[in-house]
């Protein structure tokens, strides 16, 4: 039987399945069936699910997932970074499902999510720099590079840079 894809809230009970999949997106030799994965760059588990289930439970963030039935097959989070601006980070889709609209549906479901929760009238996120493929796919979904340049999160030697870039909400914006 086929499942359309459905886009949701996480709950704390998703986490057990949806937790594998971001690792799965992001590093290790699963991760090279996608493209968008951080393999080639970084080592070690993405996040874990103490982190996941602070997401989950904050209020100033929602987690959505993506799911065809009972299986999780990515994610995405948002967070009210206030002065009605979100970020948008952590999206995620299993490597074998890439390149098939999931990622669209979840950039799509999170500007919506933005607007209506946080009342946010622009979003942003960041980029590893070096991932020059992976930029142009935003900069298709309209998103902008700001010019605003952060220092990655862990140091590593050599350092990893993140480009910001941002997007209007504009008709998704609330008056």
């Amino acid at each position: 039987m086929w499942n359309p894809l459905k886009i949701r809230g996480t709950t704390a009970a998703d986490l057990a399945l949806l937790h594998p999949v971001i690792e799965r997106a992001y590093r290790g030799e699963t991760a090279r069936r996608g493209w968008t994965h951080e393999a080639d760059l970084l080592t070690g588990p993405r996040t874990t699910g103490d982190v996941l289930a602070q997401i989950v439970s904050d209020p100033r963030q929602r987690l959505l997932s993506a799911w065809f039935g009972k299986r999780a097959v990515g994610c995405v989070a948002v967070a009210d970074r206030g002065d009605r601006l979100a970020y948008l980070g952590q999206l995620c889709v299993e490597p074998e499902l890439q390149a098939g609209g999931i990622g669209r549906q979840l950039i799509a479901a999170t500007e919506a999510t933005a607007v209506a929760l946080f009342g946010a009238d622009r979003i942003e996120m960041t980029v590893i720099e070096s991932r020059a493929a992976l930029i142009a796919y935003y900069l298709r979904r309209g998103y902008v590079a700001t010019g605003e340049r952060r220092d990655f999160p862990i140091p590593l030697d050599p350092p990893l840079f993140m480009t910001v870039l941002e997007k209007p909400l504009g008709t998704l914006a609330r008056p």
